[in-house]
């Protein structure tokens, strides 16, 4: 079963930041297109970052400059850094997962609130 499960959100000041995490389990890893994605209450969800097999990155352009997605297929685990935090950045951050194959798989979510 894949099994994605993330962690590192919590509460911040505006300017701080925060790094997530996301373990990832039950497929093989490094073949993966792996993402975060963000939904605040009442809002759609977007994407916040992408990266490839092959290391290709793509953020959204309210995140371009401030956020960094990286992964360690050695661990199985995609991270994204989040400096300059914004009230706006407040939202429920979800790991996302897509195979060779076409199978799309979500992480449970992780609450990120900036905020004074």
């Amino acid at each position: 079963q894949v099994q994605l499960v993330e962690s590192g959100g919590g509460s911040v000041q505006p300017g701080g930041s925060l790094r997530l995490s996301c373990a990832a389990s039950g497929s093989i890893f490094r073949v993966n297109v792996m993402g975060w994605y963000r939904q605040a209450p009442g809002k759609q969800r977007e994407l916040v970052a992408l990266i490839t097999s092959a290391g290709t990155i793509s953020y959204g352009d309210s995140v371009k400059g401030r956020f960094s997605i990286s992964r360690d297929n050695a661990k199985s685990t995609v991270y994204l850094q989040m400096n300059s935090l914004k009230p706006e950045d407040t939202a429920v951050y979800y790991c996302a997962q897509r195979t060779p194959g076409g199978s799309f798989h979500w992480g449970q979510g992780t609450q990120v609130t900036v905020s004074s």
